[in-house]
C-alpha cells in the first residue's frame, strides 16, 4: 500500500486513494527501517520508537526542503525513501559484519 501511495505522488496522479497512501509511506517506510535498526527492544518499545523516528525524519526532510526553498512533493518522498533505503542498507552491512566476525572467532 505504501509502495503504491509513492508511486502515485511520483506520477503526479488524480486518483482519491494518491493522499492516504502517500501518508501511509511516509510513516511506514522509515519506521519500518528504525525497527529493523531496533531489533533489541521488546515489540512495543520498538513500535513506539519506530513510529517517532519516521516522524522525526519527515520533519527533518521537510525543515531541509523549506530552508533550501527546494519544497516539493516529488523531492520529499525521494528523499524520504532514499533515507530509509540508507538506514535499511546500513542495518544489513553492520548485520553481515556481525556474521563474519562471528565465522571467524568460531
Amino acid at each position: 500500500m505504501g509502495g503504491i501511495g509513492a508511486v502515485l505522488a511520483l506520477v503526479d496522479s488524480g486518483s482519491p486513494l494518491r493522499g492516504p497512501f502517500t501518508l501511509f509511506f511516509l510513516l511506514a517506510a522509515p519506521a519500518a527501517a528504525i525497527a529493523a535498526a531496533l531489533r533489541g527492544l521488546d515489540l512495543f518499545g520498538r513500535a513506539v520508537a519506530a513510529v517517532a523516528g519516521a516522524v522525526v525524519v519527515n520533519m527533518l526532510v521537510t525543515q531541509g526542503m523549506l530552508a533550501v526553498h527546494r519544497w516539493s512533493v516529488r523531492g520529499g518522498i525521494v528523499a524520504v525513501t532514499a533515507i530509509s533505503a540508507l538506514i535499511l542498507l546500513l542495518v544489513l552491512v553492520r548485520r553481515l559484519r556481525g556474521r563474519t566476525t562471528q565465522r571467524r572467532t568460531d
